[in-house]
């Protein structure tokens, strides 16, 4: 890792900007020099980033090229918690520790999962087009259910996951959930239910909303196979990453009505196009992967995408924001 003894003022690249809350822990400080980048071309930032020593980013590509030619970085801190959009290994490579603001939007994007979940089961928008023209005709023609005694998978049960347990519980719902990497006892004090294989139990869910982290073990975790193991009255939400969810599948899926519908903000390809053939279909709802982006996520994401990159300088890094721990 790069020595990063106070001798100079430190320099941070704030690629796309920053909330102005954010902003303010970098102007408190005598010691640092804030730089804002807007563009995501990546000659454009390799060229302001040449002298940082950290980079707060959104959405841009921080790629080997920019962390090759960046010779005094010593922290990048995503704006969020995925980074995709990251090159890791060269961070690895050279030794540079990847923060994200872990707990930012747990609590919007779970809120997010939660609305769709009472959206779709309700089905709002069905009901809005008669309302918004006084037409009352489709009043007994029920299309709402209870979410109550309902059965809700919840595939992963980290910060997000957990948290919208908590709220599944609390609207009466029996709650599944399905997470390798965390103990039956530790799910089953938060009230649910510990899932050993989700396979076995997808015939008697009513919904799934996906939580987890997209890896070699996720990709495709729901396609044909998994769509047609469920009921043709469930939904599936998906607020994680795109390609969770085999999209071709998804189609066919809720063409054929071989589910009932899905609330998608995560996508293959962002930011999608409108020859996405999903958009054509009245039974998903969609949302442009602003699951976690809410006034106070987007304030708590600012101020801690800068306190990571603080606490690097000021050697009081807290492991648990950081993905590649053995750099530190």
């Amino acid at each position: 890792m790069v020595d990063i003894k106070q001798t100079n003022k430190k320099k941070v690249l704030m690629i796309q900007g920053l909330h102005e809350e954010g902003l303010k822990l970098l102007q408190a400080r005598d010691d640092i020099e804030a730089i804002t980048i807007m563009s995501s071309d990546e000659d454009e930032i390799m060229e302001a980033a040449k002298d940082v020593h950290g980079i707060t980013v959104r959405t841009a590509n921080i790629s080997r090229k920019i962390i090759e030619n960046a010779e005094n970085l010593s922290i990048v801190s995503r704006h969020g918690v995925g980074y995709d959009s990251i090159d890791v290994d060269a961070l690895n490579d050279y030794g540079i520790p990847l923060a994200i603001a872990a707990h930012s939007n747990m609590i919007s994007v779970a809120e997010h999962a939660m609305f769709m979940l009472l959206a779709l089961s309700k089905n709002v928008f069905y009901y809005d087009q008669f309302a918004r023209k006084a037409d009352w005709s489709a009043r007994w023609d029920i299309k709402a259910w209870d979410i109550a005694s309902k059965n809700l998978l919840v595939v992963g049960f980290g910060r997000i996951g957990s948290k919208l347990v908590k709220r599944a519980l609390a609207f009466d719902m029996n709650v599944y959930v399905y997470d390798p990497y965390v103990s039956s006892s530790e799910i089953e004090k938060a009230g649910a239910l510990f899932v050993k294989n989700y396979k076995d139990i997808l015939p008697k869910m009513d919904a799934v909303t996906l939580h987890c982290p997209k890896n070699e073990q996720t990709t495709d975790m729901f396609s044909k196979n998994e769509f047609d193991m469920m009921k043709d009255t469930s939904f599936i939400i998906n607020c994680a990453r795109g390609g969770i969810i085999n999209e071709i599948d998804l189609y066919d899926a809720l063409k054929t009505k071989k589910i009932r519908a899905a609330g998608i903000d995560v996508y293959d390809d962002e930011p999608s196009t409108s020859s996405n053939p999903l958009f054509g279909l009245e039974n998903i709802l969609l949302s442009p992967h602003i699951a976690g982006v809410t006034i106070e996520a987007t304030i708590r994401m600012s101020k801690q995408a800068v306190q990571n990159i603080l606490d690097v300088f000021d050697n009081k890094v807290d492991p648990e924001v950081i993905i590649n721990k053995q750099v530190l």
